[in-house]
């Protein structure tokens, strides 16, 4: 298995003999508006050649239509042909842009060795996440990879903890970037959310994306790596990828 972080929450995951390209936010540096009426997102260009980035996907997996997910230059770049998977609801706005063959997942799927669990989150608390649900995320198993749950945009709730109590996955993907809008608080994990989940599944590697991309993002890579030295959770137990930067692990 072999996960790289591309920009944000956009990621390469090869898996089981496929290769899946998760989130796509393909457009470059400030290429559409501010969150946090700052700075135009994305704040960093792409760390890699596009060609690299789309190079033998096989499946493409978007978690909910946010323009920080699936932005339009993904919408213009990726072949009309590959299979999408996405959450019930986001399937006729995917197919507007042409794409044609996108499946909407319930519950449950299975591609090739793969078996696929789409799982539910909180955007935010309160009022926020009424605004900004429906997110998902998603559970990957397939032996004799490592099982891994990719949170998506979600806060530390139920939902996760839920999910995390059925699987027991050995590696967690977090978007730990603690954004905010306006009063919500944050509408991802930060870096308290993120230590304390570590901590209470010491078992299981942490992967900590959706830092250092976009402008409402308060949670930096450095700010966590610093609490985290300071909790005594080593890079073993929580890693911190740069982007562009590929994390493997051998069967």
């Amino acid at each position: 298995m072999k996960l790289q972080l591309i920009r944000n929450a956009t990621l390469r995951l090869e898996y089981a003999g496929l290769n899946i390209l998760i989130d796509p936010m393909l457009g470059p540096k400030h290429s559409f508006e501010a969150f946090a009426d700052s700075e135009k997102n994305p704040t960093v260009d792409l760390p890699i050649q596009m060609e690299q980035v789309l190079r033998d996907i096989d499946l493409v997996i978007i978690s909910h239509l946010h323009q920080d997910h699936f932005d339009a230059a993904a919408q213009e770049v990726l072949n009309k042909d590959l299979p999408i998977l996405c959450q019930p609801g986001d399937a006729e706005k995917i197919e507007s842009y042409g794409f044609e063959n996108v499946l909407e997942i319930e519950a449950h799927t299975q591609i090739q060795e793969i078996s696929i669990t789409r799982t539910d989150g909180q955007h935010g608390s309160d009022e926020w996440a009424e605004r900004l649900n429906p997110v998902s995320g998603f559970v990957f198993q397939a032996a004799p990879e490592p099982s891994l749950y990719w949170i998506g945009d979600s806060i530390w709730c139920a939902e996760v903890e839920q999910t995390l109590a059925q699987f027991t996955p050995q590696l967690i993907v977090t978007h730990s970037g603690g954004a905010e809008l306006g009063d919500s608080g944050p509408i991802l994990m930060n870096a308290e959310q993120t230590l304390a989940l570590s901590q209470k599944y010491p078992a299981a590697m942490l992967i900590a994306t959706h830092m250092d991309a976009l402008d409402h993002c308060k949670t930096t890579r450095a700010s966590l790596r610093q609490s985290a030295d300071e909790a005594g959770i080593d890079d073993q137990t929580l890693r911190i990828p740069a982007d562009g930067e590929e994390l493997e692990w051998s069967k």
